[in-house]
């Protein structure tokens, strides 16, 4: 979701670095529990956002009326 960017061994949020390598970012994040909260919110937000009702498809489908004639 481009939220966390790696360039090489780094990992930044925007314009932070938060760690060289894997261990080094999740120990920025967890002395850091304002970002992580940030990037958590910015996650959920992405994932978890409802879909817009005019772009969906109808949930049942639509009978013509010649199928019900038997």
């Amino acid at each position: 979701h481009n939220l966390i960017n790696k360039a090489g061994t780094w990992y930044s949020y925007g314009s932070t670095r938060i760690g060289q390598g894997k261990d080094n970012a999740r120990g920025f994040l967890r002395e850091n529990p304002a970002i992580s909260e940030e990037i958590e919110g910015k996650i959920r937000e992405k994932l978890l956002s409802k879909p817009d009702p005019s772009n969906s498809a109808p949930t049942a489908p639509e009978e013509d009326s010649a199928s019900l004639v038997e």
